[in-house]
């Protein structure tokens, strides 16, 4: 295989043959252009977490229109986007483009394994710097074999842990009366098989907290029929249904729920849940639904690149789109504020080691939340803040409440949790 760590030891092997045969190689200008790689699932059933992409882009692009200042030498910045499709092999592919045809100095990538994963083992395999965020770090950091007494050479990533969500999740549950059956909808993917992990996932924790599990085991993404799972949480009296669920196939269970007469207190679902198009979608029936909040209009933090409150840079992306505020516009938007830190920090910008390294050392403050590669819980990860939430209709809106914040305290809630109508 064909690797651009491999091409430029060839390149320096030519140099040093070329060096010592007295022939004259070119020089390359200390004010060249860097390039940024971005992988984002922008169509396919994940499309929704890339949304707010093109509102961030242009912002980082409107604020480095005349360059980055990285060791006294002013660089223009470029943005390169690439469609993942919402799918692992598309994603694996694009990195590959973005790398080895584009030749991008620092690659980046978000929303779920499915994306994250495929990109960050590209570019570790071909050695280039890459940063990612919006996957639960077990799922991006076992699910590529990290070791950690080792951990990765290039790659870094920036989310909240299992154990986080999971503590989250049962804030939620505990804030209404319920017999503490619990059914879960976990998909055949990386999300799902990290998330029903029998060590490190969801099960040992809810049975020390008194929690029954009902598992009606793996099931395919873009199924079609629920009937199976609804019969099992019926059969074993369920009355809190939890999972991490893209979200056309939350819409397919919620609605044969409906149609089958399964009414459970407690509804929180990952993925599906955390978005206000998808909750609008369901009418009535997402009054009611929980989901953690992994960054809202009213968290306390603030961009270091513009300034802008989360309050503020809500306000600009409706402003400026006419579409309500969703979580991963503040992921996208730390994301490209760790790029610009780390690469104002590099030493040597032709040096993917140097780049690396300056990620490595990043400890700051971001509109998501502060991220420090130092930290842990194992190397090139750092953990963000995570609060719980609960979708209420203020007439027909649906509106996202931070009901719990035990995790988080620094953050505010804004209403208080209520069991499903």
């Amino acid at each position: 295989m064909i690797t651009r760590r491999g091409l430029l030891k060839s390149a320096a092997a030519t140099s040093f043959t070329a060096a010592a045969s007295g022939l004259a190689l070119p020089a390359y200008a200390q004010n060249r252009t860097i390039k940024i790689g971005f992988v984002t699932p922008q169509t396919g059933p994940l499309a929704i977490f890339a949304e707010p992409d093109q509102f961030v882009i242009d912002q980082f692009r409107a604020q480095f229109a005349e360059g980055v200042d990285i060791g006294g030498t002013r660089h223009n910045i470029e943005i390169i986007v690439k469609d993942s499709q919402s799918n692992s092999n598309r994603a694996s592919s694009a990195a590959q483009e973005l790398i080895l045809e584009d030749g991008v100095d620092i690659i980046t990538a978000t929303a779920t394994p499915d994306t994250t994963n495929p990109v960050a083992d590209q570019a570790e395999l071909n050695g280039v710097p890459c940063i990612t965020n919006d996957t639960p770090w077990q799922p991006h950091f076992f699910g590529r074999q990290g070791d950690p007494a080792v951990g990765f050479e290039y790659t870094y990533h920036f989310f909240w842990g299992l154990e986080d969500i999971i503590q989250v999740f049962m804030s939620l549950w505990d804030g209404v009366e319920t017999n503490k059956v619990v059914g879960a909808l976990w998909p055949n993917d990386p999300d799902g098989n990290g998330w029903s992990h029998p060590e490190l996932g969801f099960p040992p924790v809810m049975g020390q907290a008194g929690y029954k599990l009902i598992d009606p085991g793996r099931y395919q993404n873009m199924t079609d029929d629920f009937s199976a799972q609804i019969s099992a949480f019926k059969e074993a009296g369920v009355e809190i249904v939890s999972g991490v669920m893209i979200p056309p196939d939350f819409t397919t269970f919620w609605t044969q729920a409906a149609q089958q007469g399964f009414n459970p207190k407690v509804v929180n679902v990952a993925k599906a849940s955390e978005f206000p198009q998808a909750m609008a979608a369901l009418g009535p029936r997402c009054d009611g639904l929980s989901v953690e909040v992994w960054w809202h209009k009213y968290f306390p933090y603030m961009s270091s690149v513009t300034g802008q409150s989360c309050e503020a840079l809500s306000d600009a992306y409706e402003a400026a789109t006419g579409k309500p505020w969703t979580m991963p516009l503040g992921a996208k938007h730390s994301l490209f504020e760790v790029v610009i830190d780390a690469l104002k920090r590099t030493e040597d910008i032709d040096s993917p080691e140097a780049i690396s390294a300056a990620i490595r050392q990043t400890n700051m403050n971001t509109v998501f939340g502060p991220v420090n590669f130092q930290t842990g819980p194992v190397p090139n990860i750092s953990k963000t803040p995570l609060a719980g939430g609960q979708w209420q209709l203020q007439g027909d809106k649906p509106v996202l409440e931070i009901v719990t914040n035990g995790h988080s305290p620094e953050i505010a809630t804004t209403g208080a949790i209520k069991p499903i109508a």
